[in-house]
C-alpha cells in the first residue's frame, strides 16, 4: 500500500463550541496520510488513476466555507468519509490542528484513522 500525503496545509474553518468561537473563523492546520495502491498511476503517468491531492485541497477548502462543526473529531471524520468515498482511498489518516488556541499551547487537535468499508 502506498501513501499519498498533504503536510501543512491551512485553512480557515468555522468550528467552535464557545461563543467566542463562532464570531469568526479559525485558521486551522491539516495533515493528511492517504492510503491506496499507485501502481497503476506509476505505470501510465496518468492523474486518473491516483487521488489527485490538489483537488483533495480544493474539496476541503470548500466544504469548510459551507458547514459549521462545534469540534475537530467532527471536521476530521468528514474530510475522512470525503477522500475514502469520493476520492477512493482505502484508507486515510487525518490530523487537525487549532493554531495557538491556548496561550503557552502552539497547537491543540486530533488524529483520526479510518478505512473504507
Amino acid at each position: 500500500m502506498d501513501t499519498i500525503f498533504i503536510r501543512e496545509m491551512r485553512a480557515d474553518a468555522w468550528i467552535g463550541i464557545y461563543e467566542w468561537e463562532k464570531l469568526k473563523p479559525q485558521t486551522l492546520d491539516f495533515n493528511l496520510d492517504i492510503g491506496l495502491d499507485t501502481h497503476q498511476a506509476g505505470a501510465s503517468d496518468n492523474i486518473t488513476h491516483t487521488v489527485d491531492y490538489g483537488k483533495v485541497v480544493e474539496r476541503i477548502r470548500a466544504d469548510l466555507k459551507d458547514q459549521h462543526f462545534k469540534l475537530l473529531e467532527a471536521l476530521a471524520e468528514h474530510i475522512a468519509k470525503v477522500v475514502l468515498h469520493d476520492f477512493k482511498a482505502v484508507w486515510i489518516k487525518v490530523s487537525v490542528a487549532k493554531i495557538a488556541h491556548m496561550r503557552g499551547v502552539k497547537q491543540v487537535g486530533v488524529t483520526i484513522t479510518r478505512e473504507r468499508s
